[in-house]
């Protein structure tokens, strides 16, 4: 697959979102859109929580995710976060809502940015995110919030789908940050004269390093633009824990925007579940003489360092 270069691919990851900008050599809309066959397809699977979709409180560029119902937290289970890019690092977030309230119904708490009325339609950045960090805290300390006291702010992970994935990639570094997760998508050596071009806002392999883990990669395989890179990048991660999939025939968009997300919304639940909850069955979804993405014909996955 030709290599696209990183200043390009975030100028073509924003024909998906609502900014719109000349179309790049290279990339072109029915690549980004390309999807998963939505008849044959697994099905998402929603977990036992309800889930309620609300503006963030004292915080208008933030929509959440989470259980209606909190009465089991933390006494009975934990409520881990999840901070969310979307593609296109499109500033509004509720075209994934299907998706976001899969994993939460999971028992997460899942928050990503919203378009503030009145104001300029920009790109979602990794301030915005690391603004939703900063929310964490102070909600969970707010006196009368539904969520005081049962945000479990040790377990914080960043994923991101396309334009959405460098950004997860971007806060990986954070020492907040316990997982991070990248679908269809992956970030490029610096370029070799990049001191005589503008600084890009996407990050580039260098930041790998930086990331702690565990890690995940996922791509929409050979219809996917991102698979190759995505694939490059799991291979330079080689002090972390990391599983690499590659879903066949999923395209760039995948299942994202099936409804409840689709099989990509269960992979992102079981993940946080075999990370953040100590879910020995979501686990076997990646580890193990018989992990499910692993024996399934429909993937092509590698993992280094996780759990067996």
């Amino acid at each position: 697959m030709r290599k696209i270069s990183i200043h390009c691919l975030g100028l073509a990851l924003l024909l998906g979102g609502s900014i719109a900008v000349a179309q790049p050599p290279g990339v072109t809309l029915e690549m980004i859109n390309t999807t998963l066959p939505l008849e044959g397809a697994p099905l998402a699977v929603a977990g036992s929580y309800k889930v309620t979709m609300e503006g963030a409180f004292n915080s208008a560029g933030l929509i959440l995710f989470r259980p209606t119902d909190l009465a089991a937290f933390p006494a009975k289970d934990n409520l881990p976060v999840l901070l969310w890019g979307n593609g296109g690092c499109a500033i509004e977030g509720k075209g994934y809502s299907d998706f976001l309230s899969t994993i939460a119904s999971h028992g997460f708490l899942v928050l990503t940015t919203t378009a503030i009325a009145g104001e300029k339609v920009r790109q979602e950045n990794a301030a915005d995110l690391l603004g939703a960090l900063e929310w964490l805290s102070a909600e969970n300390g707010r006196s009368g919030s539904p969520l005081a006291g049962k945000i479990d702010k040790s377990h914080i992970a960043v994923m991101g789908q396309s334009c959405g994935g460098f950004l997860s990639i971007s806060l990986g570094g954070d020492p907040r940050v316990g997982t991070i997760g990248v679908f269809n998508s992956g970030v490029q050596p610096a370029s070799a004269n990049a001191g005589a071009a503008p600084a890009s806002p996407f990050p580039t392999t260098e930041a790998l390093a930086k990331l702690h883990g565990p890690l995940m990669f996922i791509n929409g395989g050979e219809r996917d633009f991102m698979m190759t890179t995505s694939h490059a990048n799991y291979a330079l991660v080689n002090n972390l824990p990391v599983f690499y999939g590659s879903r066949h025939g999923a395209g760039h968009t995948a299942t994202v925007h099936h409804p409840g997300g689709g099989e990509f919304a269960n992979v992102a639940a079981n993940w946080l579940k075999y990370q953040f909850k100590g879910d020995k069955k979501a686990g076997k979804m990646f580890v193990g003489k018989d992990c499910e993405l692993c024996t399934n014909s429909n993937w092509d996955t590698e993992s280094k360092g996780l759990d067996k």
